[in-house]
């Protein structure tokens, strides 16, 4: 199955955000490029967050080019076979977490549409939350300033919303 009909699969079983799911449908069933950072209309991102519950906690970046806290995510790459493995590849390359990260279960946790700059102007991004190991260890990657862990409550404090309401959905999963 390609990472594209992996996407399309994702998207249909998907139960929640329904308008904006149907959004990302009709976006992939117009551009067939749709999941590559090449599709100038805007394409898939994967994202996770990752989160350890035992501790209360999850790790952020400070986003190199937004000078943002954000979750761990980026572009599909040829070398993906879904989503869900984008967005975990994502959170073990920015985290430097690089063993011991898994998947929560039952697929995507939210979607979030937001532009960005010229010459793109969507990220349509799926995702997910990774369930950090007892004790993991983080190490800061090229595209990070920072990586930090924050409890729950600090996370409206340093975050934009849609960290916050993704957060909410990965608490309320668990």
């Amino acid at each position: 199955m390609s990472l594209y009909d992996d996407a399309v699969l994702v998207l249909k079983e998907y139960e929640d955000q329904q308008e904006l799911r149907d959004a990302y449908l009709g976006h992939l069933e117009a551009h067939p490029d749709g999941m590559w950072k090449s599709c100038c209309a805007g394409h898939l991102t994967a994202s996770a967050l990752v989160i350890d519950p035992s501790r209360g906690q999850v790790l952020l970046t400070l986003h190199k080019k937004l000078r943002m806290w954000l979750q761990m995510g980026g572009h599909c790459e040829p070398q993906d076979v879904s989503v869900a493995a984008a967005a975990l590849r994502e959170a073990t390359e920015e985290s430097g977490i690089t063993a011991g990260l898994t998947l929560l279960k039952g697929g995507p946790v939210r979607l979030d549409r937001h532009p960005i700059p010229a010459p793109c102007h969507w990220h349509l991004d799926v995702q997910y939350a990774v369930v950090a190991p007892p004790g993991a260890v983080q190490e800061i990657s090229d595209e990070s300033l920072d990586l930090r862990w924050f409890a729950y409550a600090e996370v409206a404090e340093v975050a934009d919303d849609s960290v916050v309401r993704l957060l909410e959905a990965t608490r309320a999963r668990l």
